[in-house]
């Protein structure tokens, strides 16, 4: 049995699966792709593999995803083998709903402006800065990240609305919406929180309507998909102040070109997807790697969070 991973983890996590699989060939290549063809699973962050690697990776029957999103893995390439798959769904919901509320705290209480004060050596009291309580927050995508998301914007005594493509009850949300009546809470959310994979459903779901459905005093935030809004939508709404500000972990095109706009607009914050970075990441994508392993090697289970490449996520 040969594994491969694409990505080389931490040498403390490459000996903790060599001990807990001895009998296991394990080969941690960046870039290099000679493994391929003797294979029997594949561990990559979904981003390196194309179709003329899954031809050349003979042997592969399972393919490890250590990410949620899989919309660059090469999707009839594997189906056309039967190639199981499955991600790490659920393992970046603390960071990334530390994240959202990081950047919601900053700018209701105004630490942009702090500390460029600070920078400026300007003794300033006139931040305008207000509260997250008595708010309310649309988010879409309720699922582990955007129920976590939830589950902290409730302490801080913030109202809960998810969005998800029935309307069906989801964790740390108050009121539930499908998308297709999504326009009839926009008006009520002061925060709209994405946390949408790349689906056919999901792919520029937001369109001009929406925004100009939202509060001109409203966040947006994108932490799922680029491709969840076009920029000429969004930067129209921006420039005409149909909404107060946007906070983009994730972008149509990856990295922003230089020359792009947001990097110069104050009502932007340009995160460089980064959202659910954290030095705990590969050890909770082991966490879910590891039992899974156990079984497959025992009777070939099917692992968990497999992975419906029809439906994307």
């Amino acid at each position: 049995m040969e594994i491969l991973f694409t990505f080389i983890p931490k040498e403390d996590q490459q000996q903790r699966l060599s001990t807990e699989f001895p009998e296991v060939d394990f080969h941690f290549l960046y870039k290099d792709k000679t493994r391929l063809p003797s294979a029997d699973i594949i561990v990559t962050y979904g981003e390196d593999l194309m179709a003329e690697d899954i031809a050349a990776a003979q042997n592969v029957q399972w393919i490890m995803v250590a990410s949620a999103g899989i919309e660059k893995l090469p999707h009839q390439a594997i189906a056309e083998r039967g190639i199981t798959v499955s991600n790490v769904k659920g393992i970046h919901k603390i960071p990334m709903a530390e994240s959202a509320l990081a950047h919601l705290l900053s700018l209701k209480r105004s630490l942009p402006l702090i500390y460029e004060n600070q920078r400026n050596q300007e003794w300033n009291r006139r931040t305008r800065s207000s509260e997250l309580h008595n708010s309310t927050a649309l988010i879409l995508g309720p699922g582990a990240i955007g129920s976590e998301i939830g589950r902290l914007l409730q302490a801080f005594g913030v109202k809960t609305i998810g969005c998800n493509r029935s309307g069906t009850q989801a964790l740390y949300m108050e009121e539930m919406v499908s998308f297709e009546n999504i326009l009839e809470k926009l008006p009520d959310a002061d925060y709209v929180i994405s946390i949408l994979p790349s689906t056919q459903e999901t792919n520029y779901l937001l369109k001009r309507a929406h925004f100009q459905a939202m509060k001109k005093t409203a966040i947006f935030m994108n932490l799922g998909r680029g491709d969840l809004v076009s920029d000429e939508v969004l930067l129209e709404a921006l420039q005409n102040e149909e909404i107060a500000f946007a906070v983009l972990d994730v972008f149509e095109e990856e990295p922003l070109p230089k020359d792009h706009p947001y990097w110069s607009m104050n009502n932007v914050i340009v995160s460089p997807h980064v959202s659910s970075h954290s030095g705990k990441y590969v050890e909770r994508a082991l966490d879910v790697f590891i039992p899974n392993l156990k079984k497959w090697l025992a009777d070939q289970t099917v692992p968990a969070n497999l992975v419906n490449m029809e439906k994307g996520y």
